[in-house]
């Protein structure tokens, strides 16, 4: 852990970069730009960028190498699409950083199958008061064949529908209990002339997070659950197809902004149209609300984000407390990285991570840590209503979903943020959809 005087300044350079909007970018370096390190005592990380998480994670990085001076780190910050298609050629090249961030999933499983990231299931053993530290569910997206191969890091980051609380309050309307409130909200917001719901399409996987949500309230976690298993034609189950006809009722009605297929979330544009008050609704990632604060010119600290739970759909089989999203990021050790690379990493996993400052520091940008015992920490926070929401919510779920391009190999997973964007688009139905899919099961 750094010292009181290195925390201090680290909070102080924290702060100064989280009043920095998070600007577009294609690579911000920060060390070495690349993956192969200087010489055997560096290893190297890359991470995504964005504040106030970039400013965080240069942090950490920043007190590690200060307390470790004989075998040092170095961070590359990527934007989140550019990353996800560098880090695929990377390890498929054997370029990988030392340290590679991930969500874990159908993901790292083909890293695993591969032999290209270490096992840390013997690491675990050895220091399990680090295991023991951590929330309990990410391990599963983190575990293959019984084996750990990934570190949970950051905070748990659930799928929630926000709402400007300022338009609710002016169309005298409250957030949507079920489908139906929904439906009628659309239809209010509209006449009203403001966009009901905000949706970054363009970026294809914002638009899967209705669908995670759909498919579980109409037929439960079974219904994916069927479909990771391998199960033949797992996508023309009849809940699917009713999940996937509503999301096109959805579109049909208008209920996503103007325009919605060439908006970005990697910009923050989806945001920018909630808390500037040209939307009404979004569903999107708890890691949301950190850039929103920081960049809502007050909007969060004015009050007037509002948050929910996902409709209940009235017939549904899925419990309406069920969860969708991310149940943490990930880092694994590359095992092209060479031993003295590996050894630093792993100090790094120990010792560099969930440290006072890291804790503190991703509750104040209003992230919910996956640490076991911080509900009070929590609570104390001018974020206390919202950061405390999130830890129940993701707590108190019965099935906690991850994000299906997650869960997927690499191969179905893009094949089906292609034909998510058909289907939001009307120019595939949801049986096309679902016959598409179904030849994906087994690859």
């Amino acid at each position: 852990m750094a010292h009181s005087t290195t925390r201090t300044i680290r909070r102080t350079a924290l702060a100064a970069a989280i009043t920095i909007p998070a600007v577009v970018m294609t690579l911000v370096g920060c060390g070495t730009s690349g993956p192969t390190a200087p010489g055997a005592d560096s290893a190297t990380m890359w991470a995504l960028s964005g504040q106030p998480k970039e400013g965080i994670r240069q942090g950490t990085v920043d007190d590690f190498n200060e307390n470790h001076p004989d075998g040092t780190l170095s961070v590359t910050f990527f934007q989140n699409d550019a990353y996800k298609t560098k880090i695929r050629t990377a390890i498929g090249a054997g370029q990988a950083p030392t340290l590679i961030y991930g969500w874990g999933g159908g993901t790292l499983k083909s890293y695993v199958e591969a032999g290209q990231v270490e096992d840390l299931t013997d690491f675990f053993a050895d220091n399990p008061e680090l295991k023991d530290k951590l929330f309990d569910s990410p391990f599963g997206a983190a575990t293959i064949d019984d084996r750990i191969y990934a570190m949970p890091v950051q905070d748990v980051q659930p799928i929630v529908l926000f709402y400007n609380k300022e338009i609710f309050d002016e169309a005298g309307v409250t957030p949507p209990e079920t489908w139906d409130d929904l439906l009628d909200l659309v239809d209010t917001f509209n006449a009203a002339g403001i966009a009901p719901i905000s949706l970054g399409g363009q970026s294809r996987w914002t638009s899967m997070m209705w669908l995670e949500y759909l498919f579980d309230r109409v037929g439960g976690p079974e219904v994916f659950d069927a479909i990771f298993a391998g199960e033949a034609d797992a996508w023309s189950n009849p809940d699917a197809l009713k999940a996937l006809e509503m999301a096109q009722e959805l579109v049909a009605a208008d209920g996503f902004v103007k325009g919605f297929a060439s908006i970005t979330a990697d910009s923050n544009a989806d945001q920018a149209l909630l808390y500037t008050g040209k939307a009404a609704m979004m569903l999107h990632g708890g890691w949301t609300y950190g850039p929103m604060k920081n960049d809502g010119a007050g909007f969060v600290q004015d009050g007037k984000l509002g948050w929910a739970e996902f409709p209940v759909i009235d017939g549904g089989k899925g419990d309406p407390a069920n969860v969708v999203g991310n149940p943490s990021n990930f880092f694994s050790i590359s095992s092209a990285a060479t031993d003295e690379q590996k050894e630093i990493a792993k100090n790094y996993l120990k010792d560099g991570l969930f440290t006072d400052y890291e804790i503190d520091a991703l509750i104040d940008g209003g992230g919910v840590p996956v640490v076991n015992g911080i509900e009070d920490r929590l609570a104390a926070t001018d974020d206390g209503d919202y950061l405390t929401f999130v830890y129940n919510l993701a707590g108190n779920a019965p099935n906690f979903q991850q994000s299906w391009d997650q869960a997927l190999n690499p191969t179905a997973a893009e094949a089906l943020l292609n034909n998510i964007d058909q289907l939001f688009s009307r120019s595939i139905t949801p049986q096309q959809f679902a016959d598409n899919m179904n030849k994906t099961i087994g690859q």
